[in-house]
């Protein structure tokens, strides 16, 4: 596979990353300019943002837990020329898995819908390194 079709989706994931946090600071701005939030207040921690902030924030934080096991998969992959067309696959359907989680996230939160999402990234991410590492230690 080119470097490129490898390395798009998981310029994509980087660019959800951003959008969220891009979303978020404005509104987070904005609610300590009205005085929604003391800054005092969130200076240890993010719980007393306004809920809708929160549960942006949520899905932000969100970006660092499996995308972060996504970024060092596919630096592995290219680094032990592993990164074939099943790669390239799997690693479309675990980014748009992360927008799905993310638009529920943001939106309706409805964890029914949420988690499912989640476990369907998690399997593929899963899978992934599974053949990855049975590829490399197997030859």
């Amino acid at each position: 596979m080119t470097i490129q079709a490898v390395l798009t989706p998981l310029f994509v994931q980087v660019a959800l990353t951003f959008g969220l946090l891009f979303w978020l600071a404005p509104l987070r701005v904005g609610a300590l300019k009205r005085n929604e939030v003391a800054a005092r207040q969130i200076a240890l921690g993010e719980k007393a943002w306004p809920p809708r902030l929160q549960q942006i924030a949520n899905s932000v934080d969100n970006q660092f837990q499996l995308p972060v096991l996504f970024y060092v998969l596919v630096i592995l992959a290219i680094i032990a020329r592993k990164d074939d067309l099943l790669f390239v696959i799997m690693s479309w359907l675990f980014v748009i898995s992360r927008f799905a989680h993310a638009f529920v996230h943001t939106g309706s939160n409805d964890v029914r819908v949420r988690g499912p999402i989640y476990g369907i990234g998690l399997v593929i991410l899963l899978l992934m390194w599974i053949i990855f590492a049975a590829r490399v230690l197997l030859g």
